[in-house]
């Protein structure tokens, strides 16, 4: 694991209090990047974000789908996974920066059929590219961290949260998230991020319409309004019902 000095304090718990042999309690993966059923694919990665589409890759090769990987580095040495990815031949490009500078987004997308899940994964300005030529209903992203206008979404007003499982009603204020009010409360809300980005707080929606702000949610999910993540979506109305 990476030491990271400026994280949220977990890398350094690892490097500073951890010892071999140790017990650790873990959850259960989550995975809300999740290869779905597709004609075609057209994956996208940069940097380490190649490290989820690696067995993506191998998943639609298995189930005979058709299939591209544009991958981008800023070195050809620093990129992982490549002697991996060398048995797929011509479906795979790798387009080291130094070599052949930035990914040529508009070609790759262009070649892509209305058919084809766009699948991509690494920094954010390589993100913020794709979003910004592919079509929501058909991309699938994952994000290392939040954007930073995510922190500027106007807080709304007060809101009121019933939690259906305690029939407890919860007021949340403009400038707290609903995560915060329920902590505060003593309700157990599992949670990591507090971005937007992790999917840990998803909790399900009984009633009432969420103000989505997560970048977890596809347009889809967003639409049918099933889930939400307490840590930053809000209410369209003043009330919502939870299943908590």
């Amino acid at each position: 694991m990476l030491r990271e000095p400026r994280s949220r304090g977990g890398s350094e718990y690892v490097h500073e209090t951890l010892r071999p042999g140790q017990l650790v309690e873990v959850r259960g993966p989550r995975n809300h990047f999740r290869l779905e059923p597709a004609a075609g694919y057209l994956f996208i990665a940069g940097g380490i974000g190649v490290t989820p589409i690696v067995p993506m890759v191998a998943a639609a090769e298995r189930a005979g789908a058709r299939w591209r990987l544009l991958y981008g580095g800023r070195h050809r040495a620093s990129m992982a996974f490549t002697a991996d990815l060398r048995r797929y031949g011509e479906c795979v490009t790798l387009a080291p920066q130094d070599e052949c500078g930035l990914l040529d987004l508009d070609a790759a997308l262009g070649a892509a059929g209305e058919d084809t899940l766009v699948y991509c994964c690494g920094p954010a300005p390589l993100i913020d590219a794709v979003q910004q030529r592919c079509p929501a209903e058909r991309l699938r992203v994952e994000r290392f961290a939040a954007p930073e206008q995510a922190a500027e979404a106007p807080p709304g007003g007060v809101i009121e949260v019933e939690l259906a499982r305690s029939g407890r009603t919860v007021r949340v204020a403009p400038d707290r998230s609903i995560l915060e009010a329920l902590l505060d409360e003593g309700v157990d809300v599992p949670n990591d991020c507090r971005d937007g980005i992790c999917g840990s707080c998803e909790t399900e929606v009984l009633d009432g319409e969420a103000e989505h702000r997560d970048y977890v949610l596809t347009e889809k999910e967003r639409r049918e309004g099933g889930t939400m993540m307490v840590c930053v979506s809000r209410a369209r109305g003043q009330r919502l019902v939870l299943d908590r």
